[in-house]
């Protein structure tokens, strides 16, 4: 049985991602090192990497399903509202039926929160 699906996040610096995820979103860091941390919330879990190389090369649009969304938002605008995502501003319905806002951080990792 597979339970969930881990990302591997990579920046050029550590602190950025823990920028976006722990002091925006309100993550928990369940481990820190040097170059790797893991972060959990309600749950969504993900690796933050620092290495350079790949964080060249991979910015990545990660998707987080929720049944909160509008709380979600509240408290994303209410911390951080210059990282909503510029063409994702606001909670939309989209095309597909689902309700979605979006962040883009200044590395230019882009996390869209949905809920169907």
């Amino acid at each position: 049985m597979m339970k969930r699906l881990i990302p591997n996040i990579f920046y050029s610096n550590l602190s950025d991602g823990l920028d976006l995820f722990v002091n925006c979103l309100g993550f928990k860091v369940l481990h820190k090192d040097d170059k790797f941390a893991v972060i959990e919330r309600d749950g969504a879990k993900a690796h933050l990497v620092e290495s350079a190389e790949f964080a060249a090369k991979d910015r990545p649009e990660i998707v987080i399903e929720t049944d909160t969304i509008d709380e979600l938002y509240s408290e994303v605008q209410s911390k951080a509202p210059l990282i909503l995502h510029p063409n994702s501003k606001k909670v939309e319905k989209k095309p597909w039926g689902a309700r979605e806002f979006g962040l883009l951080d200044k590395t230019g990792v882009c996390v869209v929160f949905r809920q169907w």
